[in-house]
């Protein structure tokens, strides 16, 4: 927990991917990049350009993951699931806690979520903004 808080008050930096294991991790994250899915799309528009007051990357490394979307000035991470994360829970689980212990806060949402519910989607990005902007000292 203490590496945790350590971690969130850290400035920003926008290079956060694993020296080691960029090489391999970038080719991945361009066809990311180049292959979103459509529920990725939609929620992308919602997000991107600071409209919700943050600027999001997507599919940005974070050591050895790529994760969707990641507010990097607030250490958020955004995550899509579709139906291959059912069968993943295990190995999300690890991750999430992986990502958390380098202090980011982590919140994911299922595809039926952003096709059918945009707006509640958005309405809790906002809202752990918010949290993690009121948590952030500087």
């Amino acid at each position: 927990m203490e590496k945790q808080k350590e971690n969130r008050y850290k400035k920003p930096n926008w290079n956060t991917a694993n020296k080691n294991f960029y090489p391999q991790l970038k080719p991945v994250r361009d066809e990311l990049k180049a292959d979103m899915t459509d529920e990725e799309k939609i929620l992308w528009e919602q997000i991107r350009r600071k409209k919700l007051g943050v600027k999001f990357r997507r599919q940005h490394i974070i050591d050895i993951y790529i994760p969707d979307f990641v507010a990097l000035t607030v250490k958020l991470i955004v995550e899509v699931d579709g139906k291959i994360h059912l069968k993943r829970k295990v190995e999300d689980a690890e991750r999430t806690r992986y990502l958390e212990s380098l202090g980011y806060k982590v919140i994911r949402f299922r595809n039926d979520e952003v096709k059918n519910d945009l707006e509640k989607v958005v309405i809790n990005i906002k809202k752990h903004i918010e949290e993690l902007k009121n948590t952030d000292p500087s």
